[in-house]
């Protein structure tokens, strides 16, 4: 039983061999999964958005729901991202019982959480809805896809959360093939039950869930069988108040993304509505899903670096956590960059993508440019984010996603509409002004941190390594 234990401890094996190997054999695979993803979204968010005979109100409902589905996301990184990372650094002192009982407790909670989001957003939609900035044009729309939404919430999370475990173990492929499946099969029932049957907006949530229930069904299928590392088991369900504590702990700083995510757009749609009505409310829309399309790829990347980073750190092979975290870095910035130009220079060409509606593409050029400012130093948050949560130092990732979007962007988005003209820019400005605070702040301070606890040689100025060397 020992020796199998042992061998099975040694696939997948990040302490040895390329670094950047490592990270492209998870980093390709789940960057292809999330472009698949981002496709079924996109073609999701076009065909709402060109549902005949409502204009753009359809796709301005849909965005209407997005602190809500944020919010599923946010539980689902709560209890998957925060056990993923324990797995994997259990994995690389070689405990696999230990790494299996904080799966199945994270499964336990994934469960359990669902049913409850589920009943509480059914109980409270329609006060919920007008609070992030619904009108009585918009609210049909919101109301009909969300109610769907949260009947398959559990899906959405099992899906999500579950996959992280997958990828933790270096089964890229096998976590692309759980996006793959979901985002074909959507991409499928969309058109089929928004036009064909008619289905109008519930259509849209009816196809989304149907195709996240195959997806959850995918991944207990892979966690279950006999090709997996860390089998989810029955005896490792059984809730231990240490290990919940343990995942929740860690999972907070994926959480506090995504619910300040959901608390920025609930502030955002809000005072647009306020300033701008229901046609910058649409605009936001678009925004957040092209912002979703650019992300994606720089979101695959740190997903694929955080369990070499967690393995290596878990095996004690430092070195190669730094040559990750330059590899990881160099990266995004590079590509941030790239899209910046891309997004500035064509910007009718992302925003057709999704309506073509005259007056909502002359206010969203503008917006868009404003938004999307210096949008390369998201990739530093994202880089400082990462190595915090993959090092298992939870607090400073929970205190950087609430730098950014409680301390900064919120408060921001509420008061800038005050002071710039017109108003609604200053919620795009907003955004500029965490990312550029945000990331400089998380990424510094994560090189001093773990660079001191690691021992990283940080280069000294000229004058100062001289002094050193004397």
């Amino acid at each position: 039983m020992a020796a199998g234990a042992a061998a099975v401890g040694t696939k997948n094996d990040f302490s040895k061999g390329s670094v950047v190997g490592s990270i492209l054999s998870i980093a390709l695979p789940m960057t292809l999964a999330q472009l698949i993803n981002i496709l079924y979204n996109i073609v999701d968010r076009m065909y709402i958005g060109r549902i005949p005979g409502y204009g753009s109100l359809p796709l301005t409902g849909l965005g209407l729901c997005m602190p809500v589905i944020s919010a599923v996301i946010a539980f689902a990184n709560l209890f998957g991202m925060g056990g993923a990372p324990l797995c994997s650094i259990a994995r690389g002192r070689g405990d696999l019982q230990s790494a299996e009982r904080i799966m199945g407790n994270a499964f336990t909670m994934l469960l359990a959480t669902g049913l409850l989001l589920t009943a509480a957003g059914l109980l409270f939609r329609r006060p919920l809805l007008y609070a992030f900035g619904a009108s009585d044009a918009t609210y049909p729309f919101a109301s009909s896809y969300l109610t769907i939404y949260l009947m398959g919430n559990s899906f959405v999370m099992m899906s999500l959360g579950l996959n992280s475990f997958i990828n933790a173990q270096g089964f890229g492929r096998v976590g692309m093939m759980t996006t793959l499946i979901g985002a074909v099969l959507n991409i499928i029932l969309d058109p089929i039950f928004i036009f064909v049957w008619g289905m109008g907006i519930r259509g849209a949530a009816i196809a989304t869930i149907l195709s996240q229930f195959v997806s959850a069904l995918w991944t207990l299928r892979f966690l279950t069988g006999k090709r997996t590392i860390l089998r989810l088991r029955l005896s490792a369900m059984r809730l231990e108040a240490g290990t919940v504590k343990d995942i929740t702990a860690l999972g907070l700083a994926g959480f506090m993304m995504s619910i300040t995510n959901s608390i920025v757009q609930v502030v955002c749609n809000a005072t647009l509505s306020a300033y701008g009505g229901d046609l910058y409310v649409g605009v936001m829309t678009i925004l957040n899903s092209i912002r979703e399309i650019v992300v994606m790829p720089v979101s695959g990347l740190t997903n694929g670096s955080q369990p070499v980073i967690s393995f290596n750190y878990g095996a004690k092979k430092y070195d190669r956590i730094k040559t990750a975290v330059r590899f990881m870095s160099a990266v995004g910035i590079s590509y941030t960059v790239l899209v910046w130009g891309c997004l500035h220079l064509f910007p009718t060409f992302f925003i057709h993508i999704f309506n073509d509606e005259a007056a909502l593409v002359e206010a969203a050029v503008p917006s868009m440019r404003i938004y999307f400012f210096g949008f390369f130093m998201m990739s530093l948050q994202f880089s400082g984010q990462t190595v915090f949560q993959a090092l298992g130092k939870a607090r400073y990732a929970i205190f950087f996603s609430i730098l950014r979007k409680v301390v900064i962007v919120t408060p921001l988005t509420l008061l800038l509409p005050l002071w710039v003209t017109p108003a609604v820019n200053g919620v795009f400005w907003a955004e500029v002004t965490s990312n550029f605070i945000g990331g400089a702040a998380c990424f510094s301070t994560m090189l001093f941190v773990v660079g001191r606890e690691l021992g990283w040689k940080i280069a000294l100025p000229l004058k100062r390594r001289q002094a050193v060397k004397k």
